[in-house]
């Protein structure tokens, strides 16, 4: 029986890059998503690739939609030999302009989802392949991050995760936690990385490197993968320093970023609105 590599956000920026590259090494994949087109992305997958690929939709920040879906995993007796936890949600911004809806929401989906879709995939996983669980954490899980402390915090407790399930499951397979810098996913990130000006360029990182670095270091059997040197350099340095210290150079740099950002915030506006 074929073995599938379950990821999740499938459709977006890093997810469709670390789909393609597992579909590059002949890995079989089963892809989830809130997005309709991940059923025809699955499709395209399939045929470019000649891999088997299968696509569900999923909102996995709902319990219930996520029980659904496991259970139809469970019910076709599907095995799996990975999961890659990419779906999450980022927002940035101080903490009390955040409604209460969108804080849980964001709890929901980086913390909830992601434990619930490891603990039940690792016990459908296929007992004769090693098998790889790669979470997506990031720099921001290093340190304290001002105005995008709940973000920050998830990938926190995503990176402790990782390297305690680490531990738990050696005998019979890996866990890899990536640790990206910006990527250039989606018109906010962009704002983003555009608004730190000469840091933000230099440490951004675009998602097809990102994969690869990532399988790479997975497949190796890796710990933590950190895209891009200067981010290497920036990890290190950050677990040196107090979490007082990063956390104030953090928001520093947030409060400066925003005084140059308004230009930019303009012509994203007049994009949209076309």
């Amino acid at each position: 029986m074929k073995s599938y590599i379950l990821i999740s956000g499938a459709t977006g920026g890093l997810g469709s890059a670390l789909v393609t590259e597992c579909a590059r090494r002949g890995y079989d994949l089963l892809l989830t998503d809130i997005r309709d087109a991940v059923v025809g992305f699955a499709g395209f997958i399939a045929r470019e690739f000649n891999v088997e690929a299968r696509g569900i939709t999923c909102d996995l920040s709902s319990q219930q939609a996520r029980t659904d879906f496991l259970n139809t995993l469970k019910s076709e007796g599907i095995r799996f030999r990975g999961l890659i936890n990419v779906a999450g949600l980022d927002h940035e911004g101080s903490f009390v302009d955040r409604t209460r809806d969108q804080i849980l929401q964001l709890i929901h989906l980086n913390i909830e989802a992601t434990i619930d879709l490891t603990h039940e995939v690792i016990n459908l996983r296929d007992p004769e392949a090693k098998f790889m669980l790669i979470n997506v954490c990031s720099l921001a899980a290093v340190t304290p991050m001002p105005y995008k402390a709940t973000y920050a915090a998830t990938k926190r407790f995503l990176l402790d995760l990782s390297m305690a399930l680490r531990e738990e499951i050696k005998d019979f397979g890996t866990v890899t936690a990536l640790c990206p810098a910006g990527m250039p996913t989606t018109v906010e990130n962009m704002m983003g990385i555009f608004a730190q000006g000469f840091w933000g360029a230099v440490t951004t990182v675009d998602t097809k490197t990102a994969a690869r670095v990532t399988l790479d270091a997975a497949e190796k059997g890796k710990g933590v993968v950190v895209p891009g040197w200067i981010n290497r350099i920036i990890y290190e340095v950050s677990r040196l320093l107090p979490a007082s210290v990063t956390a104030h150079i953090a928001g520093d740099r947030w409060r400066s970023s925003r005084q140059v950002n308004d230009p930019w915030k303009e012509y994203v506006r007049a994009i949209k609105s076309v």
